[in-house]
């Protein structure tokens, strides 16, 4: 029975193969002669009018740039389409990869600036409390002045062509006519026909006659100082997204699409639409096509530096806070100074502006409103309020996860080619795309990033800088060298750690630039960058939550005086081990 079965198996398996045969050939023979998976890949990824894709192969066809023998899926036309694709892809690609640091930056520059604008709209309700709480004869006139003080201190902040030393004068000499006439000499404005010349000629004199002492240049001094190293920053923030706005949409050379095209449709014309390009090759190509971006790596890290000096700056000792906060102080200071000169003011300005007041100069003038011990009853430098201590606390927390994001950047225009040839857009294993045939692995030289490494770069000639770029890389080294030139010493200063802080319960207990990892016993209160699903920071105002979570977010922050005490947590972790314990013998 065995020997009758055998010979009918085999003849069975014989039809069957040949079958097998021919039904592959004339898939091949189908294939050979359709360009159906071609019209659908063009369809797909939207590259141009269907009907520039022939149905089937053509021979002779006059390519330009995916030449190659045999029959061909591709047309002039479809060249065409394809070049104005690829242009369109890799931009969206580079738009992709930067739309992230493009918004850390203006994040950051809006978060910024919405601190700023609170801390000075605190400093002068602070000053606008002292002087109509303490000094109620002038406050109605001298309201305006203070506004005006802070308008321009807010424009300074803002980049706006305005000199902090320029306001700071100009409001103490508008300040000096309301304490000539309010607080040394009440009541000789009413009795005075040339009120108005009196004013001028005291607004004028107002250095010459030095009615508040020293205040004055003591308070343009510190709030040049501290606003300065904000100001700047805000300055630098706005320099980097002009930066990426040049180069988001940086024009590609036709050497650089030529290559595009070669290396991602090419390969089309013979019907293979899923092979990938391989890895080295993607690299030459991307790396010639981006060369020019690549030379801004290294201004580009020096500004990243500027950046975190920067903001070390800003944040030591609570400079930029503390200086806005002292202005009730130093006006404060001023005032008193002034009243406790009042007889030779007088003096000085009936000789200088040659109004006389009818009053002996020996007398001490007296305010009815405002007395020896009504001025001393009021701190100098008033410590600020519980918001201002949260805003102050939002501030460092700002700072710290703004230098943690940077650091993620500091190589991002050299990264850019490698980044653009990861993922699914290529094959790191055998069988890839090398821009001529399929093949088990890349076999060309794969050089380095720049514009001097291209020279060896065997898939993009690369015969002049990006114009546009060049002048971007000058423009970055110039400020960066303006920013070096203008703080001197940014590069001596300390890093902060926020040591002088931690008793104040708003800063961590680590260095800004070493992640910031929670330690301890305990579990701990974290806090995290407000991140958007597309990566903007967004900045949380006291007492708010956070609109979106990213788990993708760098490592947690511990803030001091978020974690629960020691003495609380260790009982209920040997509570839940003894638990533990019990269940387990339970179990047993």
């Amino acid at each position: 029975m065995s020997r009758g079965i055998c010979p009918r198996v085999n003849s069975c398996g014989s039809f069957w193969i040949l079958s097998a045969v021919v039904l592959a050939v004339v898939v091949i023979d189908v294939d050979a002669y359709s360009c159906h998976e071609v019209r659908t890949a063009f369809q797909l990824r939207q590259v141009g009018p269907l009907n520039r894709v022939p149905e089937t192969p053509g021979t002779d066809v006059d390519l330009l740039v995916c030449k190659h023998q045999g029959p061909s899926c591709c047309t002039r036309k479809m060249e065409e389409s394809y070049q104005f694709a690829v242009k369109r892809e890799t931009q969206h690609n580079i738009h992709s990869y930067s739309y992230e640091l493009e918004h850390l930056l203006s994040g950051h520059l809006d978060a910024f600036q919405d601190i700023f604008q609170y801390l000075l709209s605190f400093s002068q309700g602070h000053l606008s409390s002292l002087l109509e709480g303490t000094y109620t004869s002038l406050s109605r006139h001298a309201l305006p002045h203070v506004n005006q003080l802070f308008s321009s201190l807010s424009h300074y902040l803002r980049g706006a062509n305005v000199s902090v030393d320029v306001s700071v004068h100009q409001f103490f000499n508008n300040l000096f006519p309301l304490v000539y006439t309010k607080l040394i000499n009440p009541g000789i404005d009413g009795s005075m026909t040339t009120a108005s010349e009196m004013s001028d000629c005291l607004r004028m004199t107002r250095q010459d006659v030095n009615p508040f002492g020293p205040h004055p240049a003591i308070m343009a001094q510190a709030l040049t100082g501290a606003l300065g190293a904000g100001r700047h920053l805000g300055l630098a923030l706005e320099e980097g997204l002009e930066v990426m706005n040049a180069t988001e949409y940086v024009s590609l050379s036709k050497e650089c699409v030529r290559g595009l095209v070669k290396m991602v449709y090419c390969s089309h014309c013979r019907g293979l639409t899923l092979i990938k390009p391989c890895v080295g090759y993607c690299l030459n190509v991307m790396r010639g096509c981006l060369a020019s971006v690549s030379e801004l790596d290294q201004p580009w890290r020096k500004y990243s530096t500027l950046l975190e000096q920067l903001t070390h700056a800003m944040a030591g000792h609570h400079s930029l806070e503390l200086a806005l906060l002292g202005v009730r102080g130093y006006v404060n200071d001023a005032l008193l100074y002034a009243q406790l000169h009042g007889p030779l003011i007088t003096a000085t300005v009936d000789k200088v502006c040659g109004l006389s007041t009818g009053e002996p100069t020996g007398m001490q003038p007296t305010s009815p409103e405002v007395t020896t011990s009504t001025v001393t009853s009021s701190p100098p430098n008033p410590s600020p309020g519980p918001l201002s201590e949260q805003w102050l606390t939002q501030l460092a927390q700002l700072r710290r996860e703004f230098l943690m994001y940077l650091q993620r950047y500091k190589s991002f225009f050299a990264a850019l080619p490698d980044m653009l040839c990861e993922g699914e857009n290529v094959v790191d294993e055998s069988m890839c795309w090398s821009g001529e045939e399929v093949v088990e692995s890349y076999t060309g030289r794969v050089v380095e990033n720049g514009l001097h490494a291209q020279r060896q770069n065997p898939e993009v000639k690369v015969r002049i800088p990006n114009p546009t770029l060049v002048e971007v890389k000058e423009r970055l080294e110039r400020f960066n060298q303006e920013t070096e030139e203008m703080f001197p010493k940014l590069g001596q200063m300390e890093p902060w750690d926020g040591s002088g802080e931690m008793e104040e319960g708003s800063t961590t207990d680590c260095d800004d630039e070493d992640g910031c990892q929670a330690s301890g016993d305990g579990p701990s209160q974290t806090s995290h960058t407000e991140v958007s699903s597309v990566g903007k920071p967004v900045g949380r105002h006291p007492g708010g939550h956070s609109q979106h979570e990213n788990p993708s977010k760098p490592p947690s922050v511990r803030v001091i005086g978020g974690s629960l005490p020691v003495s609380w947590t260790q009982p209920w972790s040997l509570a839940l081990l003894f638990a533990a314990l019990c269940l387990q013998w339970t179990l047993f």
